[in-house]
C-alpha cells in the first residue's frame, strides 16, 4: 500500500512517497543521496518524542549518522528568531551545499527548515518528513518556504524544492483529532478547487479515513499531492495558476493574524471557514448557486471542523478589521486584493474583481451569527 507522485520539475524533480512504513526505510531512500554517511534533522519537541528515535533507527539501519536540533512546538517557532538559530546550528554541524537536511514534522518545521536550506550556502538539499496530515498534503510539497512576521503569514521566505518527501501515513496515527481534522481542511481545498469528484469522494469516505482507515488515508494524500504537483508543475513560483491553492486561505490568513497564530486557530481550521466564505462570497456575486456553500459547510459540520466565525473562540476584529488584514496578504498585487472564488465546486478561479462591500457584508454577517 504505498504510492508515489513524481514532481517533474527539470532538474529540481522529485519524488513523494506515501504510505506506511517509511520512517523505518527513511535511510535506504535517504542514502543514495549521501555524499558521506551523516545527516542533520531539525525537529521540535512534541514530534521528536514521538518519532525522532524511529527516524534515528531507519537512519542507522542504512549506516547514516545523524545529528539533532530539537525546537519548540507552535506557530510562533516560525520566526526570524528560529530561522536564525536553525542556520547557525546547521553552519556549526559543518553541514556543506551536497550535505541533505531532513525536516521531521509538520507545517511550521518544513516551512522554516526549507527556508534555512534555501538561504544557507546559496542553497542545501533538505528532504520532507511530514508528520502531519497538513504537510502531508500540502506545506511539504511545492517548495513554498517561509516565516511569519509581524505583518502578517508567511511574507518572509523563498522557493525552494525539497529533493525528497517521504509521507509515512503511520503518523497519523499520532495525531490529536484536532490535528488530523485541521489538516483535512486542506484534503477538501483541493476537492472544492478543482476536482468535483474528489470532493464527492470525500463525503462518502472521509468519516473513515479520519477513523483512521489506512487505505482511505493512502488514497486522499496521493490525489492531494497529484493536484498540487501538477499546479506546482505548471506555475512553481505562483505566477498564475498555483494562486488556486490558496482557496480559503485570503480569509484564513486575516484570521490567523486576528488570533495572534495561536491555537486559539489551527491553520487548517482557518482553511476550512476561509473556504465556506470564499464559497459564501462566490454565491453572493452571483458566480455559483446557493446550494454550493451550504454543501460546503454541510461537509464541514459532518466532520466536525471548525465552520463558522462562530467557531473561534475570544474576539474577533470586525468586518473592516479583517478586511485590512487581508490586505497584508501575499495576493495583494499593485494594491489590490485577489480572491480565489468558483463558480461551483470542483470550479476555482483568481479574480480581483470583488467589491469590497460585499466582502464587507459577508464578514459582518459572518460575525453577527457569533
Amino acid at each position: 500500500m504505498r504510492e508515489t507522485v513524481h514532481v517533474p520539475l527539470g532538474t529540481r524533480a522529485y519524488d513523494v512517497v506515501i504510505g506506511p512504513g517509511l520512517m523505518a526505510e527513511a535511510g535506504t531512500f535517504i542514502a543514495p543521496m549521501l555524499p558521506r554517511p551523516r545527516v542533520a534533522v531539525v525537529t521540535e519537541s512534541r514530534v521528536a518524542a514521538l518519532h525522532l528515535a524511529a527516524l534515528e533507527r531507519g537512519l542507522s539501519a542504512a549506516g547514516i549518522d545523524c545529528v539533532a536540533l530539537e525546537l519548540p512546538p507552535g506557530e510562533s517557532t516560525k520566526s526570524w528568531t528560529y530561522l536564525s538559530q536553525v542556520t547557525e546550528w546547521l553552519l556549526d554541524q559543518k553541514i556543506e551545499r551536497r550535505d541533505v537536511v531532513v525536516a521531521l514534522g509538520g507545517g511550521v518545521i518544513g516551512d522554516l527548515v526549507g527556508f534555512a536550506c534555501a538561504i544557507l550556502r546559496r542553497g542545501v538539499r533538505f528532504v520532507q518528513l511530514p508528520t502531519s496530515l497538513l504537510a502531508q498534503v500540502d506545506s511539504s510539497v511545492g517548495g513554498k518556504t517561509g516565516i511569519n512576521t509581524a505583518q502578517g503569514k508567511n511574507l518572509a521566505g523563498a522557493f525552494h524544492q525539497p529533493s525528497l518527501v517521504l509521507a509515512d501515513t503511520d503518523m497519523l496515527a499520532s495525531l490529536a483529532p484536532r490535528d488530523f481534522l485541521a489538516g483535512y481542511g486542506e484534503v477538501m481545498k483541493y476537492g472544492l478547487l478543482g476536482d468535483a469528484a474528489f470532493f464527492s469522494w470525500l463525503e462518502d469516505n472521509a468519516p473513515a479515513m479520519a477513523a483512521g482507515d489506512v487505505g482511505m488515508r493512502v488514497s486522499a494524500v496521493k490525489r492531494s499531492v497529484e493536484m498540487k504537483a501538477d499546479i506546482v508543475t505548471r506555475d512553481e513560483t505562483e505566477q498564475g495558476d498555483r494562486a488556486l491553492l490558496n482557496l480559503g486561505h485570503t480569509f484564513c490568513h486575516a484570521l490567523e493574524a486576528a488570533t495572534g497564530y495561536s491555537q486559539r486557530l489551527l491553520h487548517g481550521e482557518g482553511v476550512a471557514i476561509g473556504c465556506g466564505l470564499a464559497f459564501e462570497l462566490s454565491a453572493r456575486l452571483g458566480l455559483c448557486s446557493q446550494e454550493d456553500p451550504s454543501r460546503v459547510r454541510a461537509h464541514l459540520k459532518a466532520m466536525g471542523l471548525k465552520t463558522d466565525l462562530s467557531d473561534v473562540p475570544g474576539e474577533l476584529p470586525d468586518a473592516r478589521g479583517l478586511l485590512d488584514l487581508m490586505g497584508q496578504d501575499k495576493k495583494v498585487v499593485a494594491g489590490t486584493l485577489n480572491f480565489i472564488l468558483a463558480r461551483g465546486i470542483g470550479e476555482a478561479f483568481v479574480t480581483s474583481d470583488v467589491p469590497p462591500d460585499t466582502v464587507i457584508a459577508v464578514l459582518e454577517d459572518a460575525l453577527r451569527a457569533r
